[in-house]
């Protein structure tokens, strides 16, 4: 029973890792849509700063604790790290803005992403 309760945790994990990364591609995406930035361009400086994660936070789409993920100081649920490799340029189609340093050894990486 130990080794299936484990597997479900396991499992469960990874979907909330998951889940963290689409929400930060999504509201990444919306913003870069709305305010007409191209693929691997930068954003247009606002409050001192041209990181997009504290652009989406400022504007309300998204909170706190996504904000936290995105600097990584929240841990994924499976105690990884997340990062923006490059936090002032927008993703280009099928590139993530923001990834889980278990993405290699626990598979949180989603499977199909480009059209996000």
């Amino acid at each position: 029973m130990f080794i299936g309760a484990q597997g479900w945790k396991n499992g469960t994990d990874r979907a909330t890792c998951i889940l963290k990364i689409r929400n930060i591609q999504v509201a990444t995406r919306s913003y870069q849509n709305l305010y007409g930035f191209q693929e691997g361009g930068y954003p247009t400086a606002s409050g001192g700063t041209q990181n997009i994660a504290a652009h989406l936070y400022a504007k309300g789409y998204i909170e706190a604790e996504e904000y936290g993920n995105t600097q990584g100081s929240i841990k994924c649920p499976s105690n990884g790290t997340y990062s923006t490799p490059f936090p002032d340029v927008f993703p280009a189609l099928g590139e993530l803005y923001m990834v889980c340093s278990l993405s290699d050894t626990n598979n949180h990486v989603p499977q199909i992403h480009s059209d996000w």
